[in-house]
């Protein structure tokens, strides 16, 4: 019999996988199953799982169901080839380089990493002693403190130290080893550096070494000395400005998330060189009456829309719609100083203030922007809908367009809407009608695919000129946004059948449906509403649809969306299609932003090289490295989404800062065992109530009701309760805010104190069993 999985290490032979005596070539059991995945990451897809265990023939069937199955109940989750174990890293991960060990290693942990999963794993980095790096060619990279690499991960052997160690793919980043904070002056000229990271440690800074710095500057220092005593000494690098401003505030998402924000002098040369597209390769559309339908205050345009009745009697009341989308393709080659900047961001990120693009502004909003009036290189689609919605017929084109109307949404729905202007009254009739049939055309086909339809209103954050916060507001949704959405989705589902017909590979936008173990969390919930959740693996969007059906104009609406849509998956993009749960679309890939996405990019590129469209197709090396560059931009997105998020809850705390004691209108939005969540509808801010402040009952975390209810009242609060509340502390820096709760709790359903009852009965049995005095509640 083979060795253990456990000491099997890394070797290139395949693993004996038989650590219970499990007979070779019987399906092991769940336990087997998991405890191998979770020893060899490297190792645990489907096909690798059917080798390490001699499974042919039904066996492998078999496999796939059980597989399936801990997928549903959680115990499993798949990420692009390989299953994993929920809360374990993925076998390839972007990590940042932070510290190292007592013997001088270097320890890296997850460039992102979820909220509720508590704190990041640590990552021992095996540095490579071989003078040949990936594949035997080249040097290896060396990786120092502050990087960001992308990293092949692995079971550490050794479990007295980090969970894995991880041998490095590539250096993403070399990061300055610079730091952040508040300037406070000191006496005698000198100053403090203040963190503005929870880990950060505080500095001082000589008079010499503060420069122009001047008291609450947000500046960027680097150490200019560590002693064995005392704090470190610090020399101011850059001063961003006053840490009142909100230019500060996005600055600090900037630095922490470690985003670029300043392209290099060769891209920028790149950008500048470049020269506007010929017509080599490319059908002259200049003629087609394309139009950019966008926010008012847009500086790029990537996508045009058009659509006319299909003249073809085989198709009575049918539509063409055509969707065209610059041809970064064309400027932006793999693997050009232009490329690697554009990888290495991923994607643009989108402040109140500003933006961080993915690509210089002369290639996003000059040369690839599809400007009013100008000829532009585009990839344009055009599909063939029948009356009732369905998609008879698709074919791409290599273009030189040129736009005939740059609109917002807000004019394109006025004209609709009988209000016309001087610009939007000639194109009324013969391209605003036209693409509004198409759309309703379109809808039909949407509400037969039933996608998931969750009600959350998205707030906008309004700026003073002085950058700080006016107004917090929801703008309007529009059927111009639908509109367009919709027909970006269809073109969207038109590359990636394209893409898979001609047996190119890809990168996919996936989605994954709830695991078991969250729809019973949600079905648990629902029940103490009197909704039903029916029980079964096969979840569809439609399952999900009906729920929020049933909770519209009720008072429970938003907190039932609110829990349906914690129980989703977190998209991501993968070269391995599993469909995308949320769009209910078996085929799904993102083609129309490649000027904000690097994913879209790589698309246009497999187009371009699967249908002969000319240069700047995708490269074989590029192809062989799509689960690497899948892996980096799914990182680089969830990296975008937390900057952005922060951005906004600092800049709420911010403005809030000076109504401490005020009450607030809020509602409850998440409950924990050691407090409640309320979110200000007015501002969009959610604040913590710790528990200790609640009352002088004992209150019981209930989290089938999403629920604290107190002992012996029997009053508590529940998710998505309307409360008051006082604003106890903002803390500016950290986007945080404290409230106390002036609301009195209201009684709970009788359900809850029945839970709460058996509870309590429980855990007082389970006591004098063991011994051992009741715990001291929270009052």
């Amino acid at each position: 019999m083979g060795k253990r999985p456990g000491k099997i290490g890394h070797s290139s032979q395949p693993p004996a996988a038989d650590p219970l005596n499990i007979a070779h070539g019987a399906l092991p059991s769940r336990e087997v199953i998991l405890r191998f995945i979770a020893d060899h990451p490297q190792k645990a897809s489907k096909r690798e799982l059917a080798k390490a265990f001699g499974l042919k023939g039904e066996s492998r069937v078999e496999l796939k169901h059980l597989l399936r199955e801990l997928e549903q109940e959680g115990m499993l989750q798949k990420t692009r080839k390989s299953l994993i174990r929920p809360g374990a890293l993925p076998p390839v991960t972007v990590l940042d380089i932070t510290t190292r060990d007592k013997d001088g290693e270097l320890i890296g942990r997850p460039a992102e990493w979820p909220d509720d999963q508590g704190v990041a794993p640590a990552v021992a980095i095996r540095q490579s002693t071989s003078p040949a790096g990936r594949n035997g060619k080249g040097k290896a990279p060396v990786a120092g403190m502050g990087d960001r690499i992308l990293a092949k991960i692995f079971p550490a052997a050794d479990r007295g130290g980090p969970a894995y160690t991880a041998r490095i793919i590539k250096i993403l980043d070399k990061r300055r080893t610079a730091s952040m904070g508040v300037f406070k002056d000191a006496p005698g000229g000198a100053g403090r550096l203040l963190p503005i990271d929870r880990r950060g440690e505080e500095m001082v800074i000589d008079p010499d070494y503060k420069g122009e710095a001047k008291d609450g500057d947000l500046v960027e220092v680097e150490v200019a000395r560590l002693g064995r005593f005392g704090l470190p000494r610090a020399k101011v690098l850059s001063i961003i400005g006053s840490v009142a401003s909100e230019k500060a505030i996005s600055m600090i998402a900037i630095h922490a998330h470690g985003i670029p924000h300043i392209f290099p002098p060769a891209v920028v040369a790149e950008a500048d060189d470049a020269k506007p597209a010929t017509m080599s390769h490319r059908e002259d559309w200049r003629d087609v009456p394309l139009i950019t339908i966008d926010p008012a205050d847009a500086k790029d345009h990537d996508d045009a829309v058009y659509a006319e009745t299909d003249p073809s009697a085989d198709n009575p009341d049918g539509v063409i719609v055509t969707v065209a989308i610059a041809d970064v393709s064309y400027y932006v080659r793999p693997n050009s100083p232009l490329d690697r900047e554009a990888l290495k961001r991923g994607n643009s990120v989108y402040f109140p203030d500003r933006v961080v693009p993915m690509l210089p502004e002369r290639i996003s909003n000059d040369l690839c922007s599809l400007r009013e009036g100008l000829d532009r290189p585009a990839l344009a689609v055009r599909m063939v809908f029948s009356k009732d919605g369905r998609k008879i017929g698709h074919t791409f084109h290599r273009i030189m367009m040129k736009s005939a109307a740059k609109l917002s949404y807000q004019q394109a729905q006025a004209a609709i809407d009988g209000k016309p202007d001087d610009k939007t009254g000639p194109l009324l009739e013969p391209i605003l009608k036209p693409l509004w049939n198409a759309y309703g055309v379109m809808t039909r086909g949407r509400e037969r695919r039933q996608p998931l339809e969750l009600d959350m209103p998205e707030r906008k954050i309004l700026l003073k000129p002085d950058g700080t916060v006016d107004r917090v507001f929801v703008p309007p949704r529009l059927d111009a946004h639908k509109l367009i959405e919709e027909m970006m989705i269809q073109a969207n589902v038109s590359a990636a059948e394209t893409l898979e017909k001609k047996r190119q590979v890809l990168i996919y936008r996936i989605h994954d449906g709830p695991t078991l173990a969250k729809q019973e969390v949600v079905r648990e919930f629902l029940a103490t509403l009197g909704i039903s959740l029916a029980k079964g693996g096969n979840m569809r969007a439609n399952n999900f649809n009906m729920i929020l059906a049933k909770a519209d104009d009720t008072p429970h609406q938003t907190m039932v969306n609110e829990m349906v849509l914690r129980s989703q998956s977190q998209a991501i993009y993968s070269p391995e299609n599993i469909g995308h749960f949320g769009l209910n679309l078996m085929k799904y890939a993102h083609f129309t932003s490649p000027i904000r996405r690097y994913a879209d990019l790589i698309v246009h590129r497999a187009l371009v090289g699967s249908l002969g469209f000319g240069e700047g197709g995708i490269t074989p090396d590029e192809e062989g490295v799509l689960d690497d560059i899948a892996a980096e931009i799914s990182t680089f997105e969830r990296r975008a989404m937390a900057a952005e998020r922060e951005t906004i809850d600092r800049l709420i705390a911010h403005h809030l800062a000076g109504r401490v004691g005020e009450e607030f209108e809020g509602r409850v939005s998440g409950v924990t065992k050691s407090g409640l969540f309320v979110t200000l509808p007015d501002y969009g801010a959610d604040g913590f109530v710790p528990i200790s402040t609640l009352g002088t009952d004992y209150f019981i975390y209930d989290e089938a009701h999403q629920a604290l209810s107190g002992e012996k009242t029997g009053l508590g609060y529940r998710l998505g309760d309307s409360v008051t509340v006082k604003l106890a502390e903002a803390i500016p820096l950290a986007g945080a805010l404290r409230f106390e709760m002036i609301s009195e709790g209201r009684k709970m359903p009788t359900a809850v104190r029945s839970f709460h009852k058996a509870g309590r009965r429980d855990a007082s049995r389970a006591r004098k069993k063991a011994g051992t005095r009741p715990p001291r509640g929270r009052r």
